[in-house]
């Protein structure tokens, strides 16, 4: 069950209690005339059933209360009641399969955006893994996967596509068009660094040893770039989170930076460019994929209500 939280103006309450009591996905109705501040008028709280939601906030957005009131949504881990249970079985379809598409564009456009967090996240899984791959530690490298932030703005690809948000696939590309050079050439610069000081060894690089398949792309990398982004996007269209620390221990994107970074500083530039390789087949793979899982998840003829994102000059910082 989804809580949801309506502030509407008091001449549009009895409109919005009539879409949500025609729709029998809604439970525990509760109206609090008058209690809104700011924006001003009255509080409409409602338990929805999430496959249900997507109706009722786009019904609510056509009465344009997402401008003249407020409307938010929240997760209940536990909902005991005899109503919200008939809520539930009798909205169409199951909870797990339905997509809340406002609240998948609001999260990806989230986590999309360039800033100083992001920049910090991948270019400290950047690190991460040069030193797994100096060290020659997997462990490591698998700590760098999960620590990278870069599965945010791919999704947002993704449903920027699907959508025909290019304001959305704007703001993403341009997070990773930014967010990797910085990351790798902070990291350059510590390799470099870690160089000068003997830390590195540069005859036991250019062995072969354990963490050889993060530069060595082949079909396999497709295939796995290609199931990780649709696991991926099943996990955030459905709301298993936990299914989103398997996706990013699966792919090598961060990993395949930092070994570019490593084989370029000590010159083995044809590594160098397997990595970037592998890098490009990951990203284009996991995008691929989730935007294909969007299209089959997106209802057949059904249109798609969803609020602008603020401008992307404004979300950089």
């Amino acid at each position: 069950m989804l809580h949801l939280r309506v502030v509407s103006p008091p001449e549009d309450t009895e409109r919005a209690l009539a879409v949500l009591r025609g729709q029998p996905g809604t439970a525990h109705l509760i109206v609090h005339a008058g209690a809104a501040v700011s924006p001003a008028g009255d509080l409409i709280e409602a338990d929805v059933a999430r496959e249900a939601a997507d109706e009722v906030l786009e019904a609510l957005c056509e009465l344009g209360l997402d401008h003249s009131g407020a409307i938010t949504l929240e997760s209940l881990d536990t909902a005991l009641s005899d109503s919200a249970d008939r809520a539930e079985e009798s909205a169409p379809g199951e909870g797990a399969d339905a997509v809340v598409w406002q609240e998948l564009l609001n999260r990806t456009g989230e986590e999309s955006r360039l800033n100083v967090t992001f920049l910090t996240f991948l270019t400290i899984a950047c690190l991460l893994a040069s030193v797994g791959i100096v060290t020659d530690s997997p462990v490591t490298i698998v700590g760098a996967m999960v620590v990278g932030p870069e599965f945010g703005p791919l999704a947002a690809i993704a449903v920027g596509l699907v959508l025909r948000r290019w304001d959305l696939v704007r703001r993403a590309a341009v997070a990773l068009a930014l967010g990797f050079p910085v990351a790798m050439l902070v990291t350059a610069g510590v390799t470099v660094l870690t160089w000068f000081v003997g830390l590195l060894d540069v005859s036991a690089f250019r062995e072969s040893h354990d963490v050889d398949f993060v530069y060595e792309v082949g079909w396999y990398s497709l295939i796995v770039a290609l199931l990780a982004g649709a696991a991926g996007m099943l996990s955030m269209t459905s709301a298993k989170s936990a299914a989103l620390v398997g996706v990013f221990i699966s792919v090598t994107t961060v990993p395949a930076a930092g070994y570019a970074v490593v084989a370029a500083v000590v010159g083995e530039w044809s590594k160098a460019a397997q990595s970037f390789g592998q890098l490009a087949v990951n990203l284009v793979g996991i995008v691929v994929a989730a935007a294909v899982v969007l299209l089959l998840r997106r209802r057949r003829g059904a249109s798609v209500t969803v609020r602008p994102l603020p401008e992307v000059e404004k979300s950089l910082w």
